[in-house]
């Protein structure tokens, strides 16, 4: 059973029997970057969809850097940097390809480029590894349980959030959920702070960014519109996002460790045995649900949490092919670098910017390095 969902249609929300009047100037396109773990991809665009978000609205942007080797179907399944045009067009969303491999800084400001190209005056982005849910459990305050009058998908209550913000604060910069795995984004406010220092590519640079809206007073909530879980494994079958009550949520890492001892595999069997109850929509939501902290808490425990990076090795001989290890070992040269270009920007190493180097917007490659961080 796929959850109820809510459509835009000319500024009206249509959600379990009730018209929500909103006043949008266009439906909220959610922009999804990708540049390497195809099936991570697919789960993300996949869950967004079957959480309510229209898929005319998604855009996947393909930042792998091989050209027109995807959309020619050139590459192997293996290969590192495989995205499967044809999927995506068959689910109906969107995709925009960047004209070479951007690191993620300037994919965000790639990103705010969009919005001029196609006039949004608003958008929301999202990491690809994720996992979207809706509320349908029900959530105080927010929605009753799906299949009850009143029930809000994620897509509806991001609609929400975007019209309260927009009916109430003129200088909002960004509204969070979930930290920035999913983020509602005003290109106003990037304009006004540079866009992202593109010489600081990935780690501190959501820090500098995101202190330089608060330097400028641009404000940044955190919001609530469902589960965005933050994950590096993917389901073993993406039709449970479907509630297909024939089949039990459960997950596998797309690049596995070593196999466990004989001991550990037989728990791991016993825990994860077929719960009672999968025909009623709402206990299949909480056994997904559970298999969605499951995956969370794998993906922050002993291995790392960016391994799902690495899990495909093939493609040699393929167009625009790329030692995915060397690949890897290069972007840690890069993030090393980045961190450094945040220190001497700042003179401070970490992200207390504000209250504890007492910094402001004009500081920026101002100051002196100082003696502590």
């Amino acid at each position: 059973m796929r959850p109820r969902q809510a459509f835009f249609l000319a500024g009206l929300i249509v959600s379990g029997g009730f018209l929500i009047f909103l006043f949008l100037e266009v439906p909220p396109p959610l922009i999804i970057g990708f540049t390497r773990s195809w099936p991570i991809l697919l789960q993300a665009v996949v869950s967004y969809i079957t959480a309510g978000w229209p898929a005319e609205q998604i855009y996947v942007v393909e930042n792998t850097g091989m050209q027109q080797a995807n959309a020619r179907g050139q590459l192997s399944l293996q290969h590192p940097w495989y995205m499967n045009h044809t999927s995506l067009k068959r689910l109906g969303v969107n995709i925009i390809q960047t004209p070479v491999l951007l690191n993620f800084a300037q994919l965000q400001n790639f990103y705010l480029s969009l919005s001029y190209i196609h006039s949004w005056p608003y958008y929301f982005w999202s990491h690809m590894d994720v996992l979207a849910l809706g509320h349908e459990n029900g959530f105080e305050g927010l929605t009753p349980r799906a299949g009850e009058p009143g029930y809000k998908s994620l897509y509806t209550l991001c609609l929400e959030e975007l019209n309260r913000t927009l009916a109430t604060d003129e200088r909002w910069g960004t509204r969070f959920f979930a930290y920035d795995h999913l983020t509602l984004q005003n290109p106003k406010a990037l304009e006004d702070i540079g866009g992202w220092d593109t010489l600081i590519p990935y780690y501190m640079t959501d820090c500098d960014t995101y202190t330089r809206f608060h330097m400028r007073n641009w404000t940044q909530n955190d919001s609530n519109c469902g589960v965005v879980t933050d994950t590096s494994v993917v389901l073993d079958n993406l039709l449970v996002l479907y509630r297909d009550p024939s089949v039990t949520p459960d997950f596998r890492d797309p690049n596995p460790p070593p196999p466990p001892s004989a001991g550990e595999g037989k728990q791991k069997r016993q825990a994860r045995g077929v719960p009672p109850g999968l025909n009623e929509p709402v206990e299949y939501w909480k056994r997904l649900l559970e298999v969605a902290d499951r995956m969370f808490h794998y993906k922050h425990g002993d291995r790392g949490r960016n391994t799902w990076q690495s899990g495909q090795h093939g493609g040699q001989g393929e167009p625009f092919y790329y030692d995915s290890t060397g690949f890897s070992e290069a972007l840690e040269v890069l993030t090393e670098a980045g961190k450094e270009v945040f220190r001497r920007k700042w003179g401070h190493g970490d992200c207390d910017l504000i209250g504890g180097g007492g910094l402001k917007f004009e500081d920026q490659w101002k100051v002196l390095k100082d003696r502590e961080n």
